[in-house]
């Protein structure tokens, strides 16, 4: 009979550390999926922000849309995956960008 508790127990202790094993994974995948979000977030920004001020130093002027950078500095964007708000408020003013993914 103490053998069969033995058992009971090891079993218990097993699955208890699965289970903990298994939170843990998603944790990391749910942290690390967000920090790579926010990390695409930046580096969409700084493309915008570069390539605006790319056209600044040619052109002499912000552009007054991100289709003019799209169609004229090679920037490429994802707009099925993300929100991308370009605010150019005047030629003379580098532009307002802000970026979020969709839902």
């Amino acid at each position: 009979m103490h053998h069969e508790a033995r058992k009971k127990h090891w079993l218990l202790r097993l699955a208890g550390m699965a289970l903990l094993a298994a939170a843990l994974w998603l944790a990391g995948r749910l942290w690390w999926g967000q920090d790579l979000s926010d990390q695409t977030v930046r580096s969409i920004r700084e493309a915008v922000t570069r390539s605006a001020a790319q056209c600044y130093a040619v052109e002499g002027v912000y552009p007054s849309s991100l289709e003019y950078l799209e169609e004229n500095y090679g920037l490429v964007l994802n707009h099925d995956r993300y929100y991308i708000i370009y605010d150019s408020f005047s030629s003379n003013l580098p532009p307002t960008v802000e970026v979020l993914e969709k839902g």
